[in-house]
């Protein structure tokens, strides 16, 4: 996070109905799945440190994204127990990305294959570009930006 301007990111979410919140150094990080320096999300709260990785930003923040109201309001640390809300996660991320100053999808799908996400093709770009159909679909069908 420290390379990007925070108040981008905050904007970007926000128009997602979500809230960004900058932690400070060394502090915990709230509602973090994973551990710091990881982002974590509570309900519509995202929050994050500026050695938070980006893409953990987003994976966090679009988790809340795909959910309805409803379940977003009861979200503390772990969003989602669906496989396809978690495919709709990886590939809103990526396309978020290219939203984003300073990131874009092709770092992203990067940063993404460097901290340990698996595929079935091996690579975020090979699913993305050829094993996301169903994601993308569903995304549309839910209203949300599938590229």
């Amino acid at each position: 996070m420290r390379d990007i301007a925070f108040g981008d990111a905050a904007a970007l979410l926000a128009g997602f109905g979500l809230r960004l919140h900058r932690v400070g150094d060394g502090e915990k990080i709230p509602g973090s799945f994973w551990g710091e320096p990881e982002a974590g999300v509570i309900a519509s709260d995202v929050y994050a440190r500026d050695d938070t990785p980006v893409h953990s930003l987003l994976h966090e923040a679009c988790h809340l994204i795909v959910l309805p109201p409803e379940r977003r309001a009861l979200v503390h640390t772990d969003a989602s127990d669906s496989d396809i809300e978690e495919d709709a996660t990886c590939c809103l991320q990526v396309v978020l990305a290219g939203r984003l100053p300073g990131v874009g999808s092709e770092r992203l799908m990067a940063d993404m294959d460097a901290w340990g996400y698996s595929f079935r093709l091996g690579s975020t770009r090979a699913w993305f570009e050829r094993d996301a159909d169903d994601a993308k679909a569903w995304l549309r069908a839910h209203g949300l930006p599938a590229s």
